[in-house]
């Protein structure tokens, strides 16, 4: 495992660690030479899920699966992370979308990679048991009006789920409700409706089932310390206590993730955000909602070795 206490801190770079929803098949194979590919193993290991199979030849119909996407995705983000140890720069500033988050506290040290891999484990199952148990699914809503987000207030069965940017949130909800959104959506006042390949309705009341599980785990969490800077998707304030962050992943399970919020509490001296893989999707949010001097989302381990940071 990479020492990271050596490395002073970049004051002015932001990691961003994705979210399940960033992940598609083969998304490891890039990053199959890194010499922190052990970080796969090990998740494997403590999970008992084989990880590695995942990353490197589920497809993409395979690796949607929520239980599956969320520990690939883990893994893979913290084999960029440590790699950009390696190329010797610590960001100071932390921010992950949802399950980023979890990722981004094992990144401070908040959490081991074992109570990381644990937790996820945990909640992921849990996640999809209420998938299963609720049909629902999630639909990205861009181009808004005036008026429109209270215009979505007209449906049932239909919750905010992610507020990614100006005009642009993402949509829990059931079928129905998710159906009647699609069909009406211009009328309420948006330009553009897609639905997502998503194994159920996250951030959302339908994940409830999944809170006695997610709870039971987090009330048993070590915590370390960290003088990294991590901002919550709960409520887009920085907290860097062991405490707080175990009852804001709590919270997490049902409520929206502010990511608009929590972008825009970054100070002015943070010039460079650097997405972990599987990259792209937040550096395309990020750079919708602020300025950045420059925006680094490698796809490849050679192209992450090859970037000047």
């Amino acid at each position: 495992m990479v020492d990271d206490a050596t490395l002073a801190f970049r004051e002015d770079v932001v990691a961003l660690f994705p979210g399940q929803g960033s992940l598609s098949g083969g998304a490891g194979v890039p990053w199959r030479s890194s010499r922190h590919w052990d970080v796969v193993e090990r998740v494997g290991e403590i999970t008992k899920v084989d990880v590695a199979e995942l990353l490197l030849t589920a497809s993409n119909e395979e690796v949607v699966r929520t239980d599956r996407a969320q520990l690939a995705t883990f893994a893979l983000s913290l084999v960029g992370y440590y790699e950009l140890l390696d190329l010797g720069l610590r960001p100071r500033y932390l921010l992950g979308h949802s399950l980023g988050e979890f990722t981004a506290l094992v990144a401070s040290g908040l959490l081991t990679l074992e109570e990381g891999a644990r937790l996820i484990g945990v909640r992921g199952a849990a996640m999809a048991r209420a998938a299963d148990a609720q049909e629902g699914s999630m639909v990205a809503l861009m181009g808004a009006e005036d008026g429109s987000l209270e215009a979505l207030s007209d449906l049932d069965g239909v919750w905010i789920a992610n507020v990614n940017g100006t005009g642009q949130i993402v949509l829990s909800g059931t079928r129905p409700g998710l159906d009647e959104l699609l069909q009406r959506h211009r009328e309420l006042g948006w330009r553009r409706a897609t639905p997502l390949n998503v194994g159920g309705a996250f951030h959302s009341p339908l994940m409830a089932p999944a809170q006695v599980e997610l709870d039971e785990a987090l009330l048993h969490t070590k915590w370390g310390t960290t003088e990294a800077v991590l901002i919550s998707n709960v409520d887009a304030q920085v907290h860097t206590n062991g405490e707080e962050w175990r009852e804001l992943l709590r919270r997490q399970l049902t409520s929206p993730v502010e990511f608009l919020d929590a972008t825009l509490q970054l100070p002015d001296s943070v010039r460079v955000s650097i997405e972990m893989p599987p990259s792209g999707v937040l550096s395309g949010l990020t750079k919708r909602i602020r300025t950045f001097d420059r925006q680094v989302a490698p796809t490849t381990l050679h192209e992450f070795q090859e970037t000047a940071l």
